[in-house]
């Protein structure tokens, strides 16, 4: 059987649309997809662990990344650094292995700039008012972060037309079984198979 490369998944939309809870289920029903852990300037959430959730980094730290160029890519957001490491989603991708990257809208744009042929999925909230209560009832944003958020998932949802998929996130289980499906199509693209049997006639002949 031939070897494909894997398939890069990209995962964002707005704050608090529930990325990293259907980031993490979709992990737990498919245990071959690799994931992809960022690093952040942002202080840990309560229960978050360094290296699992994150790699924590101070500003310093993060910046030094930059100029070494280990990032695939980074943006900026609400004030803080947010980031990819460029070896290990290489390294990945080149053994054959589906790697997902959970990340916010401006960095997905830029790896989308690097690997077109990536998978981009933009999860979406029910609602605008489901939206708002989600991030008002998690509890660790202050009033003003929260507004913050809110305006700035406005203009990301905008940013819905650059994704190749729209998955609605109403129940965590049927937004996976969506993104499920969408993996499993994609890995039957015959753009990604023809190549490798293209090759085989050539040798046969």
């Amino acid at each position: 059987m031939f070897k494909q490369k894997g398939l890069l998944i990209v995962l964002s939309g707005p704050s608090g649309v529930g990325k990293g809870t259907v980031c993490s289920y979709l992990r737990e029903k498919q245990k071959d997809i690799i994931y992809s852990v960022s690093a952040t300037t942002r202080k840990p959430r309560v229960g978050e662990v360094d290296g699992v959730n994150y790699f924590f980094k101070t500003k310093d730290e993060f910046e030094e990344m930059i100029k070494k160029d280990q990032l695939l890519e980074w943006a900026e957001y609400c004030g803080n650094y947010y980031g990819t490491p460029r070896t290990f989603v290489e390294e990945t991708l080149e053994e054959g292995k589906d790697i997902i990257l959970e990340i916010e809208v401006q960095g997905a744009l830029k790896v989308k700039e690097k690997y077109p042929e990536g998978i981009f999925v933009f999860l979406i909230p029910p609602s605008f008012a489901e939206l708002k209560n989600r991030i008002f009832y998690r509890g660790t944003e202050t009033e003003d972060i929260i507004k913050s958020r809110m305006s700035i998932a406005k203009d990301e949802l905008q940013m819905m037309k650059y994704y190749d998929y729209a998955v609605v996130n109403d129940e965590v289980p049927n937004a996976v079984k969506r993104i499920q499906s969408i993996i499993e199509a994609e890995r039957l693209r015959k753009d990604r198979i023809l190549p490798y049997y293209e090759q085989w006639l050539k040798e046969e002949l």
